[in-house]
């Protein structure tokens, strides 16, 4: 018997924009509202997650989305980029670099495993894209997203800023090869 989830390409239309859109918005105040203020969560959220700019990032060539759905609803997605440079020093190539930008699942899926299979879907793709390192960043007071990527090899090599309304944050970075 087959599994109703099922995680695949995001197709580049304004439905699924306005899909990631919902889900973006709504899977980042649940994990970040409580330990931020009300106006840099509404900034952020404004300005990271309208069905516009998710169109925008969809029809980017260097993106590559994952959805996760449960029965035609999304549940979950991860948000891919080829050629990052996240963590390199200026000027360093990127050919063979893939960098998860986001891994986001809805609060009522954590812990079913709909994260891990999104990862290993994630590095699939970064295989089949033929890279031999994956990159991403993760707030350093979110101790769960921290464990999670631990689990899958991922190794702290640097920091970075990541502003959150008028808040600069530190993201570390964190590093996988293939």
């Amino acid at each position: 018997m087959t599994s109703p989830l099922r995680i695949t390409l995001a197709k580049r239309t304004a439905s699924v924009a306005a899909q990631l859109a919902v889900l973006g918005r709504q899977t980042f105040h649940d994990t970040f509202a409580a330990v931020n203020t009300p106006e840099d969560m509404a900034a952020f959220l404004a300005s990271t997650f309208s069905p516009e700019k998710q169109l925008a990032e969809l029809e980017d060539p260097e993106s590559i989305f994952l959805l996760a759905q449960m029965v035609q609803e999304v549940v979950g997605y991860a948000k891919l980029r080829l050629g990052s440079a996240l963590g390199l020093e200026p000027g360093q190539p990127t050919a063979g670099r893939l960098e998860i930008e986001r891994l986001y699942v809805r609060e009522d899926w954590i812990g079913t495993g709909l994260g891990a299979s999104l990862m290993r879907k994630a590095l699939d793709q970064a295989r089949a894209h033929g890279c031999r390192t994956v990159v991403l960043g993760v707030w350093e007071h979110n101790p769960r997203a921290l464990a999670f990527y631990q689990r899958f090899g991922f190794k702290q090599i640097g920091t970075h800023e990541f502003r959150l309304g008028q808040d600069i944050q530190t993201d570390l970075i964190l590093r996988k090869g293939l």
